[in-house]
């Protein structure tokens, strides 16, 4: 229950949707780009934009046409802090969330034992 809530928190805030369109275009551009400089199926191509951009690296494909080759460098440099931007803004949100959430339970707690005591 409490993933549903922090997720739509998270996709009710512009800037925070906006950082996972982001996200999202720059894998689909990456996707499509490999699709097109390598011949890729589209589930390849998908697979190896985000192995590529979350550093995994498995290396079970690699391009082999020089503007392939080329692309891959500018989309590491560009892409991976854009996704370590994403990730780190998920767990900012998500902490902040579990923040509010136990503040919340500890003034209901508190609230109830002022209730007792009175």
């Amino acid at each position: 229950m409490f993933f549903y809530r922090t997720l739509i928190s998270f996709l009710q805030d512009d800037e925070y949707r906006d950082l996972l369109i982001t996200t999202i275009m720059i894998v689909l551009v990456g996707t499509l780009t490999y699709h097109y400089l390598e011949g890729w199926s589209i589930v390849d191509s998908l697979y190896f934009s985000v192995v590529t951009l979350t550093t995994i690296g498995y290396g079970d494909f690699a391009p082999k046409t020089d503007g392939g080759k080329l692309f891959t460098v500018l989309y590491i440099i560009i892409g991976i802090g854009m996704i370590l931007s994403f990730i780190n803004t998920i767990q900012h949100h998500y902490t902040h969330m579990r923040y509010k959430e136990r503040k919340e339970i500890l003034r209901k707690k508190l609230k109830r034992e002022s209730k007792t005591s009175s």
